[in-house]
């Protein structure tokens, strides 16, 4: 039957076979290997390129951060002089209200002029007090008000770290198993984080 060009199979040719077939999967286990390799090397720069982008991303963080205590600061510290002012302020009409007292009741001339001319000193210099009472507590207002600006991409900023760091992890952990689907949650995680980190730029550029 062999002469007629009709073969069948026996076991020893199976065995052929699959000896030929294994050294045609070591082949293809050196090519895997390889793509293994390149695979790796892309999921290193990736994760590079986030954590380069997560350090701007911590700076500019820590940045707006300081500047908003800073600012903070600033806001204390104006209205605390304004309330000292203020509290001038009242001694001064305190001043002013007993020489007016005084003057009502001084039946010398003189005297009188005296307190008449103590309760007009009282009068400017209230005025002047008053004035920078006033100019303190608006350096303040200003100074809480760029406190709370400086403030807003902070969040922005801090949940864009989140997500950069998640992103980080989970590369990490797909060349640990192997496991490529988890490569795109990494690129989701990514891609959410720079969106934030877009957002704070923006909300910074608005300023």
């Amino acid at each position: 039957m062999s002469e007629a060009g009709f073969h069948v199979h026996g076991p020893h040719d199976h065995a052929l076979e699959h000896g030929a077939g294994g050294h045609g999967d070591h082949d293809g286990g050196d090519d895997k290997g390889k793509f293994d390799a390149k695979f790796i090397q892309w999921v290193a720069i990736f994760t590079a390129i986030l954590a380069t982008v997560g350090a701007i991303v911590s700076y500019k963080g820590g940045h707006t951060q300081n500047a908003a205590l800073l600012f903070k600061n600033e806001a204390v510290l104006k209205k605390a002089d304004a309330a000292n002012q203020w509290s001038y302020y009242q001694g001064k009409s305190t001043k002013q209200n007993l020489a007016e007292l005084a003057e009502a009741l001084a039946t010398n001339v003189e005297l009188k002029a005296k307190y008449t001319a103590d309760i007009a000193r009282y009068k400017l210099e209230k005025d002047v007090i008053k004035k920078q009472a006033e100019a303190l507590e608006l350096q303040s207002a200003d100074a809480d008000k760029k406190s709370a600006h400086e403030l807003e991409p902070h969040d922005k900023l801090a949940q864009a770290m989140t997500f950069i760091q998640i992103a980080i992890s989970l590369a990490a952990i797909c060349v640990l198993t192997r496991r490529r689907w988890m490569l795109y949650l990494a690129g989701t995680a990514a891609i959410a984080g720079i969106v934030y980190t877009v957002l704070a730029f923006i909300i910074m550029g608005a300023h």
